[in-house]
């Protein structure tokens, strides 16, 4: 079996690791051994996706028993409904309840929505608490988990409230991905490509040998997948913690349009986050296209490595009812947009190679999308 990989974040002062491999779960007591001292007398609080906890926490529970510690759990539905003001406050308060205070460590076990709820709980909880990531879905592992993002959900739209807090250690453990259902593994598998797509043509070409092999979930091409998509997204991340160069905005590609689709559908299991951001880059590929940026050729090739997954690859598959002119105007409430009333579109020169566009009409955008859902 392959061993584990450590990819650093290097933040300075902020710097942690991420550590790749199988049965990291069954370690975290060894692993995580510096972010559980303060715990010496009192219970380690675990915020666990419900699910995640049914499959998982037996695993941390005898690791942390063998070290002499007891864990304490705080379930969350499954879902984004989760990451709301009033998930948020039922969180900080169980929190300050067990007397957690600035030096203790909080350890979220879950997908994307635990991870970002969590994070933002211990962002604002005493003014910042250090926590510890422990990623259970594809798409978290090699995505939401690394980078600091934290936020909730509001009426005014996806993560609108939020702050960059970076965890402390993140440990992937790819044993967790054996429970993950099929749909949930290519959601996750759309977050993957996204870096080839993005930044590294080596990388799409691996994926297009041997991108089925990761969904069936093969050790070691599982292993270097989400290892080089970590690695992809530490380096834009050290380079642009918060997003203020344009480095990190790359990591956006796909998320215009998919955000967009996310909304029109209620942001609901009717189209799932990873669904969305694939389509959302076939997209962003045929209106590059469309501009002339790229050809018409590696946009299909784009579609057709994204399609062949199971992903959505056509808008029109999704049955909506509305128009072009209505997924704009889910646009303009996305948070990218500037005060000059633009939106920043993430866009391809070619395969693996992204750029921010900054003069992109609206109007053009909405009749793009009435040819795409005709």
């Amino acid at each position: 079996m392959t061993l584990a990989e450590t990819i650093r974040v290097e933040l300075g002062g902020r710097s942690y690791d991420v550590i790749v491999g199988a049965g990291l779960l069954d370690q975290i007591a060894d692993l995580a051994g510096p972010f559980l001292k303060s715990y010496a007398t009192r219970p380690v609080p675990i915020v666990a996706d419900v699910n995640a906890r049914d499959h998982h926490g037996p695993r941390i529970e005898a690791s942390l028993a063998k070290a002499g510690f007891e864990a304490v759990w705080y379930d969350v539905p499954s879902g984004e409904a989760s990451k709301s003001w009033s998930g948020l406050e039922k969180l900080t308060d169980w929190l300050l309840s067990l007397g957690v205070t600035r030096s203790d460590h909080v350890f979220a076990l879950g997908g994307g929505v635990v991870g970002d709820l969590v994070g933002f709980a211990c962002a604002i909880l005493k003014r910042g608490c250090g926590f510890v990531q422990l990623p259970t879905t594809l798409l978290s592992q090699v995505d939401s988990s690394v980078g600091g993002k934290t936020a909730i959900n509001t009426a005014a739209g996806k993560n609108m409230i939020g702050a960059f807090h970076q965890p402390s250690l993140v440990l992937a453990d790819m044993d967790t991905l054996t429970t993950l259902p099929d749909r949930e593994m290519r959601a996750g598998y759309a977050e993957v490509i996204k870096y080839g797509l993005l930044g590294d043509r080596e990388f799409f070409d691996w994926l297009e040998a041997n991108g089925a092999q990761v969904l069936t979930r093969a050790h070691k091409p599982l292993q270097h997948a989400i290892a080089t998509s970590i690695r992809a997204k530490a380096r834009i991340v050290s380079e642009d913690e918060r997003e203020t160069s344009g480095a990190r905005a790359l990591l956006n590609l796909g998320h215009t349009f998919g955000h967009a689709l996310e909304a029109e559908t209620g942001f609901s299991d009717r189209l799932l986050h990873g669904e969305a951001v694939a389509l959302g880059m076939v997209l962003a590929a045929r209106f590059s296209a469309r501009r002339g940026e790229i050809s018409r050729d590696d946009a299909a090739r784009a579609a057709q490595a994204i399609g062949t997954t199971g992903l959505p690859s056509q808008i029109n598959q999704l049955g909506l009812t509305c128009d072009g002119a209505r997924l704009v105007d889910h646009m303009r409430h996305d948070k990218k947009m500037e005060g000059t009333g633009t939106l920043p579109f993430l866009l391809l020169k070619g395969l693996g190679e992204a750029y921010m566009a900054r003069d992109v009409a609206l109007d053009d955008v909405a009749e793009f999308l009435d040819e795409e859902l005709a």
